[in-house]
């Protein structure tokens, strides 16, 4: 009976005057939050509180056999067409008309369920260590704060505060209301990439030259800050690591031919996690996230290597045939920078034990003597043992052996012949000995120089990843979470 009698009430209401219903207290209750960083959209799933008071819908509970509370549909009803003004996809309003609770006197709650995109633009400076601010702006699209106004249900929690907004004629000065806890996080559900720093919701009243009436409307900022176990097992430290492996490359000998080949591999493996980061973070050019600075600077770092070790493989693969060793070379890379750099030089094969080589004096003699006369000594020899036959006889008187000799000596000495291919040959293995020194004077140049090279990029690898991965601010930052 009271049901019936209530049913055209709430019809002739739907279709009555409603300027004068004065609506308020708005909070919603989130269970999720999701960020997809990729579209900059964030989706949440929240119950929205909805409380006002319409004198309308008033009655005695005496009248009604003491029945002092109603559920009914909320299409039967006057409700406040409050809009998600920054929504993503085109819903404004709630989809789910869920039953409206009426109290006796004229007190209205509605708390219906609501999944909401809306639009958050993601800084991406400080990637993976960021944190995001993204903000959800509820107001009414038709009415303005004379016949709606909007306030908190924790309106004796306010605070005033003076902000500084951008207007169309500049930066201007705005008084807003502030609640520190906007939003109910009792039955969230904790994310798994984002932690929830603070969710404080402010009413803003804005005036207009075209209207006397203010335009309200409530945001909530919600302040997330992202996980970063994730992406730094997954991305930094392989990331780290391979930019040491830079380094490595100068401490691969030469003679490999697996410089070149170890530089190029780390440079593809970068350029796949550049990719990777092109698929992860929303396509911006505002400005360069913080592991992709990383990564360009170590590819950056990667190709001078390659530059790097073009260079000193042409310098270890050089020889006295193409190349002249300038002194200052040899004075700099041979006697002062390894000295310097705690590096010595092993002694060749034979030069070990001077002090025996000296001890030896017919290899000693033979070696300060140029080889020319080391074959005339030898000739000189050769003669005074021919046999006394060949010699020619004093007091002028010759022998009949004479004339042998002198056609011995027209002829020439088979042994004289011999010592000068002896004396060629020596020349020969000097001259190969004095170019194989050259070429291992040039190989140890190159070994110099990759010593060099493997402390730089050691230094500006440690250097560099300090640096940038130390600029961001979250890493220092030990505010706890709401949720």
């Amino acid at each position: 009976m009271v049901l019936r009698s209530f049913a055209s009430f709430f019809c002739a209401l739907k279709s009555s005057e409603c300027s004068e219903t004065r609506a308020g207290a708005r909070r919603p209750c989130s269970r999720g939050i999701f960020q997809h960083e990729k579209n900059q959209i964030m989706t949440t799933n929240v119950w929205l509180q909805h409380s006002w008071m319409d004198y309308k819908l008033q009655w005695d509970p005496m009248e009604y056999g003491g029945v002092d509370v109603l559920y009914v549909p909320s299409d039967t009803i006057w409700l406040p067409d409050v809009v998600l003004y920054n929504n993503a996809d085109g819903n404004y309003q709630v989809t789910i008309m869920t039953k409206a609770k009426l109290s006796y006197n004229g007190t209205v709650e509605w708390a219906p369920p609501a999944i909401y995109k809306s639009m958050c633009q993601i800084d991406v400076e400080f990637f993976p260590f960021d944190r995001q601010q993204c903000e959800m702006k509820f107001g009414s699209w038709t009415y303005g704060g004379l016949e709606v106004d909007l306030k908190h249900r924790d309106e004796h929690l306010e605070r005033e505060v003076e902000e500084e907004v951008e207007g169309v004629d500049g930066p201007t000065k705005e008084t807003v209301w502030v609640v520190e806890e906007g939003i109910d996080l009792s039955d969230y559900y904790p994310s798994v990439e984002w932690d929830i720093l603070k969710v404080p919701g402010k009413r803003h009243s804005k005036r207009y030259p075209c209207c006397e009436s203010p335009f309200i409307d409530i945001t909530y900022e919600i302040h997330l800050r992202r996980k970063t176990l994730f992406y730094t097992v997954n991305l930094i430290f392989p990331s780290v690591g391979i930019s040491f492996l830079t380094a490595l490359v100068f401490y691969l000998p030469s003679d490999g031919g697996e410089k070149i080949s170890l530089c190029i591999s780390i440079l593809i493996s970068l350029t796949v996690f550049f990719l990777l980061l092109v698929e992860i973070i929303p396509s911006t050019s505002l400005v360069i996230p913080l592991i992709g600075k990383y990564l360009l600077f170590t590819m950056v770092l990667v190709t001078l290597s390659v530059v790097v070790t073009v260079v000193t493989l042409n310098v270890h693969y050089r020889s006295p045939t193409t190349h002249t060793m300038p002194r200052w070379m040899r004075r700099l890379f041979i006697d002062i920078l390894p000295r310097f750099l705690l590096m010595t030089r092993p002694l060749p094969p034979g030069h070990h034990n001077k002090n025996n080589r000296k001890r030896d004096s017919r290899t000693s003699n033979f070696s300060l003597m140029g080889n020319h006369q080391f074959a005339s000594a030898i000739l000189d020899q050769q003669t005074d043992l021919l046999s006394p036959h060949f010699r020619p006889s004093f007091g002028g008187n010759s022998r009949p052996e004479d004339s042998s000799f002198s056609s011995f000596q027209r002829n020439g000495s088979p042994v004289r012949s011999a010592v000068e291919s002896v004396a060629y040959i020596a020349d020969h293995l000097k001259n190969e000995e004095d170019d194989k020194q050259v070429i291992e004077d040039w190989k140890y140049i190159s070994v110099v120089m990759d010593r060099i090279f493997l402390i730089t990029f050691t230094f500006a690898c440690a250097f560099g990843t300090a640096v940038i991965i130390a600029r961001a601010p979250s890493i220092y930052d030990n505010t706890p979470a709401l949720a």
